[in-house]
């Protein structure tokens, strides 16, 4: 699975890892996260992520 990369902070989002303090399982695919989930570090959506 791919790495997704925030382009503001560069948080990475490993589909491995997932979000767990946001909800998100580990092995949640990107683009199965919901479109409403924000970076948890500086809070900009999905669309202000691109594939590492």
């Amino acid at each position: 699975m791919d790495i997704w990369v925030c382009d503001v902070c560069g948080y990475e989002y490993d589909p491995a890892v997932g979000d767990p303090d946001s909800g998100i399982a580990p092995g949640t695919p990107f683009e199965d996260i919901p479109d409403d989930w924000t970076c948890p570090l500086c809070g900009v959506g999905k669309e202000d992520f691109s594939k590492k």
